[in-house]
């Protein structure tokens, strides 16, 4: 990122470096919680990113800090998830039984998450987390308000089989602003195995929303 910007990354309970703490359940708890952790830090011009479930939290954040404090990002960068009005097509397996649940979590997204499977005691430390994360996913409900005043930026994997291209072209739906869709190499988790292509591209946006506040 160009040197002016400052990153500060959100890390959810229950999982990575906070996977001894309970775990969030719930995407309206988690931005009822970040809005009131967050708001009283966002003097300055702010954007979100969000991949996956990250993206939803970041659409639900950026409604609940214009409605609770007025409060809106300049952009709103959205990676790897359909737009929240297209209902769920997939199963449910947040309940599966473990051995049933890591399997169809290999299946869907394989790559990193087949890295962290060869560990079985971090497997078993991970679980629960892993578990609330599909638990918020699954149960999100998208409630249908009006359009974003922040423009948006959606990326997706060109070999991600778990969201389509034409379910990422209709966040320009999400906002009144303008709407960028990049596809770039990789799957699912491209912001990790192919940031080589993700990365440039995420910097260059942020780039020229720095030239527009100038």
């Amino acid at each position: 990122m160009p040197s002016d910007v400052e990153i500060i990354g959100i890390q959810m309970p229950g999982l990575e470096s906070r996977f001894k703490e309970r775990p969030i359940k719930s995407v309206k708890l988690v931005v009822k919680m970040l809005a009131c952790a967050i708001h009283s830090k966002l003097s300055k011009p702010f954007a979100f990113f969000g991949h996956s479930l990250g993206a939803f939290i970041s659409f639900e954040l950026t409604r609940e800090l214009g409605k609770q404090f007025g409060l809106k990002p300049v952009h709103l960068f959205v990676s790897g998830i359909r737009s929240p009005q297209i209902p769920n097509s997939k199963s449910s397996i947040y309940h599966f039984p473990k051995d049933a649940f890591l399997k169809e979590l290999n299946r869907r997204y394989g790559g990193i998450i087949e890295e962290i499977f060869q560990d079985p005691d971090l497997v078993q430390e991970l679980l629960p987390g892993l578990r609330a994360s599909f638990r918020m996913y699954e149960s999100y409900k998208y409630v249908n308000g009006d359009p974003l005043d922040c423009p948006i930026t959606a990326f997706g994997g060109l070999q991600d089989n778990t969201v389509a291209r034409e379910n990422l072209e209709v966040w320009r739906y999400q906002t009144k602003g303008t709407f960028f869709l990049h596809m770039v190499p990789g799957d699912h988790l491209f912001i990790h195995s192919d940031r080589e292509h993700f990365l440039p591209i995420l910097s260059d946006e942020v780039k020229r929303i720095l030239m527009e506040l100038k």
